[in-house]
């Protein structure tokens, strides 16, 4: 496995969010931010996924975000640094995924990351295929965590959930 890379002084510190997690790694069960189950999955979660509270992305549900490291359990609150994160279209809707964890990514972990959600969207496609949502489904690469954040808006205590179905 390759290192970490070294911070530069001149890099900024990531950003630090709180994550609740959703679906801890291992977990067959893909829950939506209601906590309603969306689909069970044939394979496992390979990463802890949740999201952030305190904003929306930009397909009107919460924030997305992967915690990197150990299981966590459902609920849990984790105040973390996010790293990067992966720019998922679903049904159309781009949709920012915070890629956090304790230290840095290797090279190796964000490929790992990326193929993940390529492998997802791909999947994600066939079961809005059959239930007959229409649009697009793709990966569509790594931005920075601050260019995530900065697309997100905060959410109000007026928000019900999300504004369409998942």
């Amino acid at each position: 496995m390759s290192a970490p890379r070294p911070r530069r002084r001149d890099d900024p510190a990531p950003p630090k969010v709180e994550v609740r997690i959703e679906i801890p790694r291992g977990s067959f069960l893909k829950r939506g931010s209601n906590g309603h189950v969306d689909f069970v999955s044939p394979l496992p979660c390979p990463f802890n996924y949740g999201s952030v509270p305190q904003y929306l992305g930009r397909d009107g549900d919460l924030l997305d975000a992967v915690v990197l490291g150990p299981r966590l359990p459902p609920g849990a609150r984790i105040r973390v640094p996010a790293w990067g994160a992966v720019i998922l279209t679903d049904r159309g809707m781009s949709d920012d995924k915070l890629i956090c964890g304790a230290q840095p990514l290797t090279d190796a972990q964000r490929r790992r990351v990326l193929l993940f959600f390529a492998f997802y969207a791909r999947c994600k496609g066939l079961l809005n295929l059959w239930r007959r949502r229409p649009g697009r489904n793709a990966c569509d690469g790594w931005c920075s965590a601050r260019e995530a954040i900065a697309r997100a808006r905060p959410r109000s205590d007026a928000w019900r959930g999300p504004p369409v179905p998942f």
